[in-house]
């Protein structure tokens, strides 16, 4: 059974970095693109970076550009999300999900392209 697992998440204070890290299991990463995603109290879900099957493309949201970093490791199955100078308005609960539709090099952050979804992890940005 496809399985996602989100972890690393926590209190930080502004400026900060966290890791987040998404591992797999039931299935190989290598031909899914996997996004990163957060949803705030009140607020719809949205996309903050993607990464393609073969890791040559990735995506931002502008709000993270230049502050967060994703990359994948395909051999140890698992997909990373690097938070740096973290800000408050960043706090949410970050969910990583995985896409078989979106075709090889290609990158989206439209959650309607993903179809498995991890259980999240809490990334909270408070001094």
């Amino acid at each position: 059974q496809l399985q996602l697992v989100e972890s690393g998440g926590g209190l930080v204070q502004p400026g900060g970095s966290l890791r987040l890290s998404c591992a797999a299991s039931g299935f190989t990463l290598d031909y899914y693109a996997i996004g990163w995603f957060r949803q705030a109290p009140g607020k719809e879900r949205e996309g903050v970076s993607c990464i393609s099957s073969s890791g040559g493309s990735t995506n931002y949201a502008d709000s993270v550009k230049g502050r967060f970093t994703i990359s994948r490791d395909n051999a140890k199955n698992t997909v990373y999300l690097q938070m740096n100078s973290l800000k408050p308005e960043d706090t949410a609960v970050y969910y990583c999900a995985a896409s078989s539709r979106i075709q090889a090099g290609i990158t989206s952050l439209s959650k309607t392209d993903f179809g498995s979804w991890g259980q999240g992890t809490q990334v909270t940005v408070s001094s």
